[in-house]
């Protein structure tokens, strides 16, 4: 069976190696073996590191997407996570078209200061009120991880 090596895989994925190391040492992918130094990976990965990129991207976190894996490795998604996680993503589209219109107001807006503007002050008001409501440990939606090169901070890379 034809393996493909770490650098092959980052390529295809379009992901660096260190996420793939980082990927398999959060238990997400397991490499096939090793040719000398260099991960080999059956290529089946490449589907997987695609299930794993769709997770991330629905806002999924890399143990949720984690617990979306059966032992032997083939997906085993739970409908009603997928669900859940619609309806998550509708009150978000929600709640980001408020702030769009919010915001293009407050730029418009012929208030001498924003400050004095009604509805940039409700801007204001929410996003405190918002603040006070996020669960302990929760990451602020527009909070990058940290990629700086080999740099680890517990965080994906």
């Amino acid at each position: 069976m034809t393996h493909l090596d770490i650098a092959e895989v980052a390529r295809r994925a379009a992901v660096p190696a260190s996420t793939l190391r980082f990927y398999e040492e959060k238990g997400l992918i397991t490499p096939a073996g090793r040719r000398g130094l260099r991960r080999q990976y059956d290529p089946s990965v490449l589907e997987r590191l695609a299930l794993i990129a769709l997770g991330r991207t629905a806002g999924f976190s890399l143990d949720e997407i984690a617990g979306m894996f059966a032992p032997d490795g083939r997906p085993r998604i739970d409908r009603e996570v997928l669900t859940a996680k619609a309806a998550e993503l509708d009150r978000r589209i929600r709640e980001l078209g408020v702030l769009r219109d919010s915001l293009r107001h407050a730029a418009a807006c012929p208030a001498p200061s924003h400050l004095e503007c009604p509805t940039f002050r409700r801007l204001l008001d929410e996003a405190t009120a918002r603040g006070r409501r996020s669960p302990p440990g929760e990451r602020p939606a527009a909070s990058p991880p940290d990629r700086r090169a080999g740099r680890r901070t517990g965080r994906e890379p």
